[in-house]
């Protein structure tokens, strides 16, 4: 996606919008896994996308536990529960749902006054065009998430779990790779000047792989891996623990055996530290701006916290705090990760 120039002011006003709506992404990636880690996910058992108010009244909060508890996760799981403890799960899920339905509102007011005007149109259009489409996208695949844990099992799948969170990984990157890109017209434009080829690749590849060890992690939470093998580095005992691949076909063992899926999640930290120490030593070496350095600088110690957190949280199995410090790290190295490649690589 190349830079787009606009008039100081409507670039002002377009970098603010869009990053505004990427804090807000954040902000719920974050209460996602506040959401999933304190079980609150599978509360509302249906999906109505244009009621946006709770149960106001003691009738309908009784009305509300009724439907909860003709589902698996009360049946099998919370059937202890009386409605006012049935209330502090349903709260959580209620406020991610609508903070979803808030980032939809705020993106495509603004989007549709923006196209009006005029002020954005042609390829920009049609990109800020396809990053709501990936906003409602995702609002779906919330619901199809959710839906995968009302049959028989009071769990979600591991596989809608990992679709739900890269996706709003996506659109969050995406997000920020387009804010980026908006330059006033009476800025020079960089998207010509001499690249690091090395370099940007190395950013690039620092990007994906970050996302790459998210899809990880949310296999691994999907499927409770956290729970086992609380011992680091070794894992069983071993440093390549038996019993990795004893699922056929092969393949399956990435997605379904625990210990694979944890044993790649590790594996995944340990590479992605690797390659962020690369990309860090190469900017340290090519005298790029103090800008990029700086980028560079926080997305090392980021990488590097972030492992310390994820192996702190298995060590003490996975409690919440932790967990939810160790997904939002995830978060902001990502987002760091976008900068700097955005940085590097303006075109």
């Amino acid at each position: 996606m190349p830079q787009h120039a606009f008039n100081d002011q409507n670039a002002k006003h377009i970098r603010l919008w869009l990053l505004i709506c990427a804090g807000m992404v954040f902000i719920m990636v974050v209460l996602g896994g506040a959401t999933r880690l304190t079980e609150s996910g599978l509360s509302m058992v249906e999906w109505q996308p244009l009621n946006i108010l709770p149960p106001l009244s003691e009738t309908a909060w009784q009305q509300e536990f009724e439907k909860y508890q003709k589902y698996p996760e009360f049946q099998k799981v919370n059937s202890w529960m009386a409605v006012e403890d049935f209330k502090n799960i349903f709260w959580l899920e209620y406020i991610h749902r609508l903070w979803g339905r808030l980032i939809g509102l705020v993106f495509a007011i603004p989007f549709f006054y923006f196209v009006a005007t005029r002020r954005v149109q042609g390829q920009f259009a049609w990109t800020l065009a396809g990053l709501l489409a990936l906003g409602g996208a995702q609002g779906l695949l919330g619901w199809f998430m959710v839906a995968s844990g009302l049959v028989d099992r009071p769990d979600v799948s591991q596989y809608r779990l990992a679709a739900h969170l890269v996706l709003a990984f996506i659109v969050y990157g995406l997000l920020i790779w387009v804010a980026l890109g908006v330059r006033p017209d009476t800025e020079p434009d960089k998207s010509a000047r001499h690249h690091d080829t090395t370099t940007v690749r190395l950013a690039l590849a620092t990007a994906l792989a970050v996302l790459l060890a998210v899809t990880s992690g949310a296999f691994v939470a999907g499927l409770n891996a956290g729970l086992i093998y609380n011992t680091f580095p070794l894992m069983d005992g071993q440093m390549i623990p038996d019993g990795l691949y004893d699922l056929s076909p092969w393949y399956m063992n990435w997605f379904e055996n625990i210990m694979t899926v944890q044993f790649n999640h590790r594996a995944l930290g340990i590479v992605l530290a690797c390659l962020v120490t690369l990309m860090w030593w190469r900017i340290k070496q090519a005298g790029h701006t103090g800008q990029i350095k700086f980028v560079a600088d926080c997305v090392f110690a980021m990488a590097f916290v972030q492992a310390g957190l994820g192996i702190t949280t298995l060590l003490m199995t996975v409690p919440l705090p932790l967990a939810l410090a160790h997904q939002t790290g995830a978060l902001i190295l990502f987002t760091l990760s976008v900068i700097i490649a955005r940085l590097l690589r303006p075109a």
